[in-house]
């Protein structure tokens, strides 16, 4: 069975759709990852999260680390079995939840020792650390440990940062190899910094390809950089990654995010937004997102989305579903969550036909034109 392997079937511009190959099966790209922080994507049973259209979920080193424990996960059977979901996996490094407890943290060349927002016990995450935590997850794609600092600290900062990630990942790279039967199934990805800087990033690239992963990922966006300053790193940094491996965009993003990513080369993403939204009553539509507490939709008995296929927009009023947002009631989550999914997935479903047809700058054109006059 193939190990990991990814095939181009079509691009337009710099735009490509094809699938990656795994033992756990398929995912087509671009592909879109609903995020599984704690072993769950809140508010959705797993067998729901496959029948929105999802190839392949992510889920969180440090969350799951922490609670209930990457030894007791691999005692009851690894990642999938526990949460029972059969298809890839992508787990993350660890590296950026840490990043986020900046003030719980001391960051040294082995690698970060830090206290837990659970309960403040003491931790220390290093390469080789993940490494295990992710082999231990039964991951079906690792992610190199690395730092990722935010993008509005001084170029020389970034540019230290920059240069222990990929120290990190070297060291990444060697422990991964080092899994033995886990390591001849799984993938490992290296992650590109830099911020906004396009030399930087190339550095960061030129020594990613050096070491050799499986796929690459774009690191460092999404940081509060906002979308105009993301697309201009977006208009050259994938174009410095190897051609011929997946591309990912860690931790983006809006709908009009996706589609600009895509157009610029970009394969995978993932993102806790059509989740979080879903619980607090945002819902994306192909007319832009709908904040279902507005009174506005109090007696409206139309869907969610008149082009949407999915069980919610199928079956609920967006009547209803508003009263269930001001009823503080959990179905109404539950179902925001799903259309918000199938949204995406549906979304993703298209942008990969407007590609196979050579049809994707028309496709992009229209989907902004509908998206972006949004008025909720």
């Amino acid at each position: 069975m193939t190990r990991f392997s990814f095939t181009i079937a079509a691009t337009d511009g710099k735009a490509r759709t094809g699938s990656i190959q795994m033992q756990r099966g398929d995912i087509r790209t671009p592909a879109f990852m609903p995020v599984g922080t704690a072993a769950t994507v809140k508010a959705m049973k797993p067998e729901s999260v496959r029948g929105t259209g999802a190839d392949i979920i992510l889920g969180n080193t440090y969350h799951l680390m922490l609670r209930p424990g990457a030894e007791r996960v691999a005692k009851l059977g690894g990642l999938h079995q526990f949460m029972n979901w059969d298809r890839p996996i992508l787990t993350d490094s660890g590296g950026y939840q840490v990043m986020s407890l900046s003030d719980l943290r001391k960051l040294t060349e082995s690698g970060v020792e830090f206290r837990s927002h659970i309960d403040g016990s003491k931790h220390m995450l290093t390469p080789e650390r993940s490494m295990e935590i992710q082999r231990l997850l039964g991951s079906d794609i690792v992610m190199a440990f690395d730092e990722c600092p935010r993008a509005d600290q001084p170029r020389d900062e970034i540019a230290r940062s920059m240069e222990l990630s990929m120290r990190w990942a070297k060291r990444s790279r060697i422990e991964f190899d080092r899994g033995g039967k886990h390591a001849q199934s799984a993938a490992l990805f290296g992650i590109q910094q830099g911020a906004l800087n396009e030399d930087l990033r190339k550095t960061s690239a030129d020594k990613l390809i050096d070491i050799g992963f499986d796929g690459y990922a774009v690191g460092g966006l999404a940081v509060g950089e906002g979308q105009k300053a993301m697309f201009a790193t977006l208009d050259f940094a994938p174009q410095q990654l190897p051609e011929d491996k997946p591309r990912y965009l860690m931790g983006v993003g809006k709908p009009d995010d996706l589609v600009g990513a895509v157009e610029r080369g970009i394969d995978m993403f993932d993102c806790v937004l059509p989740t979080r939204s879903g619980r607090n009553g945002q819902a994306f539509t192909c007319n832009g997102p709908l904040n279902l507490r507005n009174a506005r939709h109090a007696e409206d008995t139309g869907p969610l989305d008149e082009r949407c296929s999915c069980p919610t927009c199928g079956t609920y009023s967006r009547a209803y579903l508003h009263h269930l947002q001001k009823s503080g009631e959990i179905l109404g989550a539950m179902l925001v969550t799903e259309h918000n999914l199938s949204f995406y997935q549906q979304l993703m479903q298209a942008m990969r036909d407007a590609i196979e047809a050579g049809q994707f700058s028309h496709f992009a054109s229209d989907f902004r034109r509908d998206y972006l006059k949004a008025d909720d």
